[in-house]
């Protein structure tokens, strides 16, 4: 699931590295992504550190962004000291380090042991671990039994190792392999090798430990989903196109973006991918500010088959795998429509040398619909407005699944997350060639042997809140029926109740659909600016979402926190930024979210960050075979009380 063919994709990033800054450059904005040339200066800066162990590597170079009070006192043209953080793996040790880098000076200015850490899953080691496997001898026996002896024609997929360990193993950093019958084939993930797994100590480079449950037949069905494979194609597709004959209604300079009022920063963290910065409104004479910094946090996909070989496969796909990173370059006209502006983005690779990915992330304008009518029966006049949306976006691929994470900017103040999930389901090899009608099992047959086990996919963002600046409230907006009485005597009256969210423990909520549940959060200093009285607020309104189902009891749960609940609002504390924690990968139960909200903080008038999860629950259908069409999960932020009437009333006709 997670191999990436990373050789190859290396060598075309690294021939793309971005050419050196001359010293006459402006500054960057403070919450410019590093250079190549800055990621460059991190990587020498920390290499010649006398405590950096020899043959270390490089999981992530990033941006260490300035602190929130930094950034709200900064003014343009004022400098603030460019900081890059540094992870440190010495493999041979196991060990994990932190480091931060001023560049202005060229100097490692902390350096830091990370007790008990295990760092994102390197893109090298997507290389080594097929080379580990293939070269044991117990791994070709297992092949041998299957009646393949050719490796070549063996795929061997790199997976995090979860929380299962091998006894005497629990602290190494160890990796999983499973297979997958390639033999020349573009798409291997419908031919599974089933029961055979092999974890791999990656300080020693070697298996040590191999799991094999007994042959299954492999698939001879074909998963191939290309133009020459899949023939004759629909001949009645003509031509749809959106022009914009005077360009896009949007200015971009560097990384900042305005559109119809909307004003935003963004960024591409190899980690979390695509981040916002300094979301505003602009009203009047006034910028306005909604959102300091929003991003995924984190990802889990947990698979519902209790198998030996399955039940460890929870991946969490930001924090184990790195989102930003993963990010596949956006092909003009397909994955973004005709004139969207593209953006390459500079990341380091494990050995701390920069390369570009080109076309990482994308932007552009749509057709939104209608954004407001009203026809005049009576006087046959009609008043309609077509609305425009302004999408930001990136892919990120991550083995098998690909996922589309887009944030949509409103003409009406509105802004919306969504994901778009594609790629291939992940299969498993069964002996079944046929459905059972009355099917009752952990998956669904999508093909003559292979079979798609049920699973599940969330999402958490984290949304840096600060609408209208620091100091908000957040309440709990539940819509009942009136009881009947004298005040309601035919039963008609519909109440709203804001209840608030006082604490750190009382703001972990869920869904209720029954209650229309939705979270508000307000800024009450300025209440009395309003011209209705209302306090200044946006409304999180979820969308399609779902539970987890998987046991209280079960390490996965307890090592996603952020499972627990649709929503947590915690107070604004530096360095807390991933749901599950700072290290998930391999990780125990007890960081992220149960340590940020395990002190019960005070949330009135407050720094708040607001934590949501959404999820699907995937039942799989042979109509997803081989390949998934785009399922959309996401949320919106939508003013309420932050306007005085609506703010599309000026879009022109």
């Amino acid at each position: 699931m997670r191999s990436l063919g990373a050789g190859a994709i290396l060598l075309c990033l690294l021939l793309g590295a971005a050419s050196a800054v001359t010293p006459a450059t402006p500054a960057p904005h403070p919450l410019s992504p590093l250079s190549a040339t800055e990621i460059a200066a991190a990587a020498r800066a920390v290499g010649g550190y006398k405590a950096f162990p020899k043959g270390a590597l490089y999981p992530m170079i990033a941006l260490r962004e300035p602190s929130k009070a930094a950034m709200q006192r900064w003014k343009p043209g004022a400098r603030l000291a460019r900081e890059a953080s540094v992870v440190v793996l010495d493999r041979a040790a196991n060990a994990t380090f932190e480091a931060v880098v001023d560049l202005g000076k060229g100097a490692v200015t902390s350096w830091r042991a990370v007790a008990g850490a295990q760092p994102l899953v390197l893109v090298e080691e997507y290389d080594a671990v097929p080379k580990i496997v293939k070269a044991d001898a117990g791994w070709q026996a297992a092949m041998k039994k299957r009646g393949i002896t050719d490796m070549d024609k063996i795929w061997v997929d790199t997976w995090a190792s979860g929380h299962f360990a091998p006894k005497g193993s629990e602290s190494a950093r160890l990796l999983r392999a499973v297979a997958y019958l390639q033999d020349g084939a573009i798409n291997f993930y419908g031919r599974p090798i089933e029961g055979v797994t092999a974890v791999v100590d990656m300080s020693q480079g070697k298996v040590v430990e191999l799991i094999d449950t007994g042959v299954i037949p492999i698939s001879k069905a074909s998963p191939q989903f290309d133009e020459k494979a899949l023939g004759p194609q629909r001949k009645d597709v003509r031509p749809l196109v959106m022009t914009q004959p005077e360009g896009p209604s949007y200015k971009v300079t560097g990384n900042a973006v305005d559109w119809q009022k909307w004003q935003f920063r963004w960024g591409m963290h190899p980690r979390e991918g695509l981040v916002l910065y300094d979301v505003r409104y602009r009203d009047g004479a006034v910028s306005r500010p909604v959102m300091y910094r929003g991003a995924l946090s984190e990802m889990v996909v947990p698979y519902g088959d209790p198998d030996t070989n399955w039940v460890w496969r929870n991946a969490f796909d930001e924090g184990e795998y790195g989102v930003g990173r993963l990010v596949s370059p956006i092909e003009p006209n397909l994955d973004a429509p005709a004139g969207a502006q593209l953006f390459d983005v500079d990341f380091s690779d494990d050995f701390g040398k920069p390369y570009v990915v080109k076309n990482a992330v994308g932007l552009y304008e749509r057709d939104g619909g209608i954004l407001w009518k009203h026809y005049d029966v009576y006087h046959d006049q009609n008043q309609t407005r077509r609305a425009r949306q302004l999408v930001v976006f990136f892919i990120a691929t991550i083995g098998n699944y690909d996922y589309a994470v887009s944030w949509i900017f409103h003409q009406d103040g509105t802004l919306e997350v969504d994901c778009a999930l594609t790629g291939i389901m992940l299969a498993k090899g069964v002996k079944d060639t046929k459905a059972h009608p009355q099917h009752v099992g952990h998956g669904h047959l999508v093909a003559p042997n292979v079979l798609a086990p049920h699973h599940q996919h969330f999402f958490n963002f984290r949304l840096d809140l600060d609408v209208d600046g620091n100091g908000n409230s957040a309440f709990e907006m539940n819509t009942r029926a009136a009881t009947p009485g004298p005040d309601n005597p035919e039963g008609n009256g519909i109440v709203m109740e804001e209840t608030a969210l006082a604490t750190e423990q009382a703001a972990q909520r869920d869904m209720d659909m029954g209650a229309a549940r939705v979270w508000h959060f307000v800024q009450p200093a300025k209440a009395k600016q309003t011209a209705l009285g209302y306090q200044p607020g946006f409304v999180l309104a979820p969308g399609g979402n779902t539970v987890p189902y998987l046991s209280k009891q079960s390490l996965v749960r307890k090592r996603a926190p952020f499972l627990e609940h649709h929503l947590f609002v915690t107070r604004y504390k530096e360095g807390e930024r991933h749901a599950a924690g700072e290290y998930p990968n391999q990780a125990r139960p007890g960081g992220g979210l149960t340590l940020y909200a395990g002190d019960d903080e005070k949330l009135v008038n407050q720094d708040l960050v607001v934590w949501y999860t959404m999820g699907i629950t995937h039942v799989p259908r042979p109509e997803e075979w081989p390949i998934m069409p785009v399922h959309h999960v996401g949320f919106r932020l939508m003013p309420a009380g932050f306007f005085t009437q609506s703010p599309a009333l000026d879009v022109p006709r």
